[in-house]
């Protein structure tokens, strides 16, 4: 087998990184539970992972830039995890954009928006709704959901403040973020972890695609090509590559980025493999658009400017 095309230039859209003694994870520090995390097992992920730690993980490789996603640190230490990630900013020139928490139903949301703002590297939030445990469940217009209305306020709040939405939702709920998002023009969207296809059955892929088709239909939306690990099941290089050419099929290369999801991708592949995995789904592209996907069109979503490592 031909070896893909490797990249020179990677922009990292996504990754976390955290000091258990910096602030309270609960996640990580308080009540563990393997069977309510999406891949399982997480308990070597209870320590800390810093700026040592990830380039460590992906030594030998072209990183030019990433974007650090919150990390579930305290809801009450949001702007604390932001003040922290730009002091490891000045001392080690990364990571190069933050995207925040703010609870969208806070009765100071606007006020948090509004704070973190004026930190240079914010570029967006991330606040996730609430979900179901499966594709036969509902919440359908429960508090919190993608139907509610005092949380759907919070999001439209974003436009004001120039910031971007990440959205983390599971395959069943796409067609549901699509909806919400219509409701606000120029609202700026990156769907996370390709949208979470855990289901690679033919039916499961139809329902993850026609949500991938619906976001794509939204000129705003761009998604990430990322954490492809799947619950109760090893890593499936073929399955991902399969999922990565459609996503790309359907959003178009422009909008498409690559991203690690460092140091949680790591509980079912290494980087390396990660990165090996989508040169393959890549290869068929022209060089151009490679390129766009490992490294430029997240500097354009995000508004960076690379620094030399």
């Amino acid at each position: 087998m031909s070896t893909p095309p490797l990249p020179t230039a990677i922009v990292d859209a996504h990754h976390h990184l955290w000091h258990l003694a910096e602030g309270h994870f609960p996640w990580l520090q308080d009540g563990y539970d393997a069977e309510a995390f999406f891949l399982g097992d997480y308990s070597v992920l209870q320590r800390d992972f810093g700026v040592a730690d990830y380039r460590a993980v992906t030594a030998g490789l072209p990183i030019v830039a990433t974007v650090h996603v919150e990390a579930e640190r305290s809801r009450a230490e949001s702007l604390a995890e932001t003040r922290w990630l730009h002091a490891v900013h000045a001392q080690h020139g990364f990571p190069d954009a933050v995207i925040a928490n703010v609870e969208f139903l806070a009765l100071d949301a606007e006020a948090q928006m509004r704070q973190q703002a004026e930190w240079p590297l914010v570029r967006g939030v991330r606040c996730k709704p609430r979900i179901a445990r499966s594709p036969v469940d509902s919440v359908r217009g429960q508090p919190g959901t993608l139907q509610h209305e005092p949380w759907l306020a919070g999001l439209g709040l974003l436009r004001e403040h120039d910031l971007l939405w990440d959205v983390r939702v599971p395959y069943w709920h796409l067609e549901e973020a699509a909806e919400a998002i219509a409701r606000f023009p120029g609202l700026r969207v990156a769907v996370e972890h390709a949208g979470l296809p855990w289901d690679r059955s033919e039916d499961g892929l139809a329902h993850w695609r026609r949500g991938m088709t619906a976001l794509a239909a939204l000129p705003e939306v761009v998604v990430k090509l990322s954490e492809f690990g799947l619950p109760d099941a090893p890593w499936d290089a073929a399955s991902n590559v399969r999922v990565i050419r459609e996503t790309v099929e359907i959003f178009g290369a422009q909008r498409c980025m690559f991203a690690s999801n460092l140091p949680v991708s790591g509980l079912r592949a290494p980087f390396s493999e990660v990165v090996r995995t989508v040169a393959e789904a890549l290869a068929p592209l022209d060089a151009a658009a490679r390129d766009a996907i490992w490294c430029g069109n997240a500097l354009r979503v995000y508004r960076i400017a690379p620094a030399s490592r």
